[in-house]
């Protein structure tokens, strides 16, 4: 989810309240960078989750979107970021609502400091098959727009053994999702209870552990 660092409504503090009222085990707040202001957003964001994780029973893990960054400059921002205390980082993915320039999807499967795909769009299975191989989980979406490719995403991933996780993108306080909302968005994309499971409950708890 993003913050009020980049376009998101509410500071950390207030993400951090809300999920824990929620009952959110943990979260991430990766808000949209690029060269002009990755550093300001995790000099800000990376104390801020330090003090919090401190006071809320949910982890609350610091990280980036590297949004329409071009594809020669993923590398290089990714592992920035992760030098600069990002836990998690995520790479805007070529949906299908907006302009990605064309490699981002391979691009960001290649680079090892990415963890999540976000919103890939119409993935292709050498992609998602690349995902598999390097450990890059995919993202399903509850947000509007980025999730209308969600069914090729899920059935594409399934397909190749590739990671998934659902994946809010909250900007504002109605985009917080229950765990009922999320499985209906996850059923939606055509996953049986097992997949489901493996989504909503095991990746999540499996990525987590793996951040410690």
């Amino acid at each position: 989810m993003h913050s009020l660092l980049t376009e998101g409504e509410l500071v950390p503090s207030e993400i951090a309240q809300r999920c824990s009222a929620l009952g959110y085990g943990g979260i991430g707040i990766t808000d949209h960078v690029d060269i002009s202001n990755i550093d300001m957003v995790l000099e800000c964001l990376v104390p801020a989750c330090e003090e919090l994780n401190n006071i809320f029973s949910l982890t609350i893990v610091p990280g980036v979107e590297l949004t329409h960054v071009p594809p020669e400059s993923i590398e290089k921002l990714a592992k920035h970021a992760k030098e600069k205390g990002a836990k998690i980082v995520l790479v805007h993915g070529e949906t299908i609502v907006e302009p990605v320039k064309k490699g981002t999807n391979q691009a960001a499967l290649m680079v090892p400091e990415v963890d999540i795909l976000a919103h890939p769009g119409l993935i292709t299975s050498d992609e998602a098959s690349l995902a598999k191989k390097n450990g890059v989980y995919l993202e399903l979406t509850s947000r509007k727009g980025h999730s209308l490719s969600n069914g090729h995403v899920a059935k594409t991933a399934l397909s190749a053994g590739a990671g998934l996780l659902l994946n809010s993108d909250a900007h504002s306080p109605s985009d917080f999702i229950s765990f009922d909302d999320a499985k209906k968005v996850v059923l939606g994309c055509g996953l049986d209870e097992r997949e489901c499971n493996d989504v909503l409950v095991t990746n999540p708890k499996m990525f987590l552990k793996f951040l410690e």
